[in-house]
């Protein structure tokens, strides 16, 4: 039998939107598409997607954390951008926020993410470390 287990933060700031910032699944922890936004919500660095991307791995491993998984834990990362002129940025901070071996990565365009102001989104799959005890 799966059982699915719902991860959380205090706040939880997708509670308002009935969405899991994260569940535990057979061993996996699946992350919600985390935005560079602050814990009220509100979007960070209007316009600058070096900041808003820096909030969203930061967003990110805080969300493994409660989990009790790190970044070193992601075994795939998708990530969303609204403008592919980012990539030099993508790549900079993909070196800064993962070490070898890198996470498998899809890396996409997209008309727009669920706020107008937001430039870039990033989904992860991670082991669970808790599963392997």
């Amino acid at each position: 039998m799966t059982s699915i287990q719902r991860v959380t933060h205090d706040p939880d700031w997708y509670e308002p939107y009935h969405i899991s910032l994260a569940v535990r699944a057979n061993g996996l922890i699946f992350v919600s598409g985390q935005a560079g936004i602050d814990e009220t919500g509100r979007t960070v660095g209007t316009g600058d997607v070096e900041a808003q991307a820096r909030k969203a791995f930061a967003n990110l491993g805080t969300v493994l954390g409660e989990a009790g998984a790190t970044l070193a834990d992601v075994v795939k990362v998708t990530i969303m951008v609204t403008d592919m002129r980012s990539l030099d940025v993508v790549i900079k901070l993909r070196g800064e926020y993962f070490a070898d071996p890198y996470p498998a990565d899809t890396l996409l365009q997209v008309a727009g993410l669920a706020q107008p102001d937001w430039l870039i989104e990033i989904d992860a799959i991670a082991l669970d470390p808790a599963a392997a005890r």
